[in-house]
């Protein structure tokens, strides 16, 4: 049997704000030294699974230069490896991907090329581990023609996913997209498919003009399970899986990882997660710095106090500074005295002396210009923004990318303020 992963990581993650936006979501970092995408490209490895293709659409330049040829996850080989796998428009191509399953029906060449004769099917937006081979391994045994990856979630929970209704060998007999009634089952769809490569051909080369096969979730697995021509199952998963889809998943998640009993062991040597790693020196805690229940990686310098938080790369926390349940990521630089507080802070910002961002008791004032996406509380700064000192920042603020200090003319900023 020859197996590809074709891993969909094209998606602008609007909902992560202004974390994506200057790179797509599989690309923003995550659990200190990660990105998103380490996980679906580590579960492959770890699964034997060494044909990949990856992909790309939104802002791909950071997850190219992330994956490169893909030596980390030892997928820089002769035959077989990973591919980056980019939309183009050439005489009687469509271009742009409108779709998970419009993108895969552009690169079936891909899989052709490699003679497969299964296809498994990724986000690479999800946080989890899993063995794929146990569920190929059943696709197979049940003679599937393809078959999908489900796990039990809250039924009050039900309206944010696709649910799956199986019968008692397992088989789907009903897809609802996020139903408003709860009589549908909890088993949710994880967007983790394996397809026979011939039925994957057949179905993609299905639509039309009037009804484009466009999404696997939306389009190609309901039509496959209402024509009733295909033997469709689902695989049950019982792990750790998250979708980061939001600030709120994004935040929370990171801060599950620092709880002992968390159940996404990223510790475990039998199933290691792969990344691209820089050279930096070993983290280094000062003789008045206080560090408690936090991950902090290399290249930091602690002078201060850090409680419950997770650091990446080279994060500087000056003295009498104070970093609590909150996501700092590379280089940004904490001045002396100041305070942050459940806020989520991306690469290369500078946060001036004595500025307390994340201040107050206000959590539920939601940010005014994107109150869908920033809101439980939690503060956002986006890549490279430079905070001037001494000023109080509440909750639920927004200050985007590339902020400098005169774009702060009024001094402190209330809760749901966007700068």
């Amino acid at each position: 049997m020859r197996v590809v992963a074709m891993i969909m990581a094209g998606g602008e993650g609007t909902r992560l704000s202004v974390l994506s936006e200057k790179r797509a979501k599989p690309s923003v970092p995550f659990a200190g030294k990660f990105r998103i995408i380490d996980f679906t490209l580590s579960n492959c490895v770890n699964s034997g699974i060494f044909d990949v293709g990856v992909l790309t659409q939104y802002r791909p330049h950071s997850l190219n230069d992330h994956i490169g040829i893909g030596k980390p996850w030892d997928l820089d080989r002769l035959r077989g490896g990973v591919r980056l796998l980019q939309p183009y428009t050439a005489r009687g191509d469509t271009g742009w991907y409108r779709g998970t399953a419009d993108a895969v029906y552009q690169n079936l060449n891909f899989v052709r090329e490699r003679r497969a004769n299964v296809v498994v099917v990724l986000s690479g937006d999800h946080i989890y581990k899993m063995d794929y081979t146990a569920m190929i391994e059943e696709h197979a045994r049940r003679r599937a023609d393809v078959t999908v990856a489900v796990m039990d979630v809250p039924l009050e929970e039900t309206h944010r996913f696709g649910i799956m209704t199986t019968d008692e060998e397992n088989r789907i007999v009903e897809f609802t997209e996020k139903p408003k009634n709860r009589d549908k089952g909890t088993l949710a769809n994880m967007g983790v498919y394996v397809f026979n490569t011939d039925v994957l051909e057949r179905r993609l080369s299905g639509g039309t003009d009037d009804n484009p096969l466009i999404d696997f979730g939306k389009n190609v697995i309901p039509a496959m399970i209402e024509k009733h021509a295909d033997n469709v199952f689902a695989y049950r998963f019982s792990g750790y899986w998250v979708d980061v889809g939001t600030i709120d998943a994004y935040w929370a998640t990171n801060m599950e990882l620092i709880d002992p009993s968390c159940t996404l062991n990223l510790f475990d040597p039998a199933w290691r997660i792969y990344t691209r790693s820089e050279e930096r020196p070993p983290a280094k805690i000062g003789p008045q710095s206080r560090v408690s229940r936090s991950i902090i990686c290399n290249g930091c310098v602690i002078r201060g106090s850090v409680e419950n938080s997770v650091l990446s790369p080279g994060v500087y926390v000056s003295p009498g500074a104070i970093v609590r349940n909150s996501v700092v990521m590379n280089d940004t630089w904490i001045g002396p005295n100041a305070v942050l507080d459940k806020v989520v802070v991306d690469k290369q910002v500078v946060v001036g002396a004595g500025t307390h961002l994340g201040y107050g008791d206000d959590f539920d004032t939601p940010n005014q210009a994107q109150p869908e996406k920033i809101y439980a509380g939690i503060s956002v700064v986006g890549k490279s923004a430079h905070i001037p000192g001494g000023i109080r920042i509440g909750r639920n603020v927004l200050i985007d990318a590339d902020r400098d200090e005169e774009d702060f003319p009024g001094g402190d900023l209330p809760s749901g303020a966007t700068v």
